[in-house]
């Protein structure tokens, strides 16, 4: 028998997930980081590699506050091998480059991390200092002189242009944020992000933010840490925990200018994705897309093949198809808008619960055995295709 080549995911942890919380970022990122050991089996003496997305944030720590380099110093790891940098796709790209570097015999199991801290660090600005600057510059210069701060503005252009050209209709929209929510109530650690059911009238209602998305097809900023750790094939033998197979990952990075674009990034990192393994859109048993905004769902399931591009706002109509008794459960955690801002890294953990049957309340039915996780999708985009093989 060959050597096992493959990269695996092996473990999986999350610390609390809250809002404005007071455990320090550090102190988040090690709840997950020994969660994730325990789940695997592993000890930090077999860590020999360290992933994350996009590196310590000096100019903002909220929303990236712990580096790699930290994460090291703190645990005493001996890593051979180590990435913290936004210079990849997309968030869940750490991922992906750990299981490339272990193909590559640079590692053998490599902790990937991403903690956030946007709401704690919102409450503590004399902790947290938001970053203040004389002159716009860098990627500001696209967004800031037209009152264009917020990812809301740019997003919403395109969920208006597929309202124009397509037909969507915000009750259909509305299906993203109403499956998150009722599964958000399902999943215990998005408690103090979804405490109460949200009906249609309810959405309908909801105050606007950027047409035309409302409150509630925005995610919330919240503090948490989750962490992957991906082992190589023929380390299997060292850990407890069920393997889930990293079978193929893409990604696409665009202009930051968002200039006059036709289309966003997710679009043409899906049929990447299935250029590079032979599953396709029928296999897959369940699907956990970045929803930072209500659209990215749907432009997720037109992206990686699940419909027709235009068709996405009809696919989901009803949320009949999306529910976790449906033909395509989607987000079954909650997603960012039902279960917390956790930038990406949260849908690659629920994704691996769902297919190892450990989901609890929102297990789905059957036995799952391919996922498809992403992050992102705007002006960069990364997806995952796991399974249980």
């Amino acid at each position: 028998m060959g050597q096992n080549t493959e990269a695996y995911v092996t473990g999986i942890g999350q610390s609390e997930v809250g809002v404005r919380l007071t455990r320090s970022p550090m102190g988040l990122t090690k709840d997950a980081i020994m969660e994730a050991l325990a789940d695997a089996g592993l000890t930090l003496d077999q860590i020999d590699g360290v992933a994350s997305y996009p590196g310590k944030s000096h100019g903002y720590l909220g929303f990236s506050p712990v580096g790699v380099d930290e994460v090291i110093e703190q645990f005493g790891i001996k890593a051979r091998w180590h990435s913290g940098a936004a210079e990849i796709p997309a968030q869940l790209s750490a991922i992906a480059s750990a299981a490339d570097a272990i193909r590559a015999g640079h590692a053998r199991h490599v902790i990937c991390f991403r903690t956030v801290y946007e709401a704690a660090a919102m409450s503590r600005p004399e902790e947290f200092p938001p970053l203040r600057r004389e002159h716009v510059e860098g990627y500001s210069q696209w967004t800031a002189p037209y009152f264009a701060i917020s990812a809301a503005c740019w997003v919403g252009q395109y969920a208006m242009r597929h309202m124009h050209r397509y037909g969507m209709t915000r009750e259909q929209l509305a299906q993203v944020a109403l499956n998150a929510n009722r599964n958000a109530l399902r999943n215990p650690r998005a408690r103090a992000i979804t405490k109460k059911p949200l009906t249609m009238d309810d959405y309908m209602a909801a105050r606007m933010i950027s047409s035309p998305f409302c409150l509630y097809d925005c995610d919330r900023f919240s503090d948490c840490s989750t962490v992957i750790i991906v082992s190589a094939g023929d380390a299997l033998d060292e850990v407890k925990a069920t393997p889930v197979r990293i079978a193929a990952s893409a990604g696409r990075v665009d202009r930051w200018s968002w200039d006059q674009a036709e289309w966003m990034a997710s679009y043409a990192t899906g049929p990447e994705l299935w250029a590079k393994t032979d599953y396709k859109p029928k296999d897959v048993d369940t699907v956990q897309f970045y929803d930072g905004f209500a659209f990215f769902p749907i432009s997720w399931l037109e992206a990686l093949g699940f419909c027709e591009i235009g068709e996405g706002h009809r696919f989901i109509e009803g949320g009949t198809r999306i529910a976790l008794d449906g033909e395509l459960p989607l987000n079954t955690g909650g997603g960012q808008i039902g279960a917390g801002r956790l930038h990406g890294f949260g849908f690659a953990h629920e994704a691996v619960l769902q297919l190892r049957g450990q989901g609890g309340e929102r297990q789905i039915p059957g036995d799952p055995k391919v996922a498809v996780a992403t992050s992102g999708g705007g002006p960069l985009a990364a997806a995952l295709l796991l399974a249980r093989d």
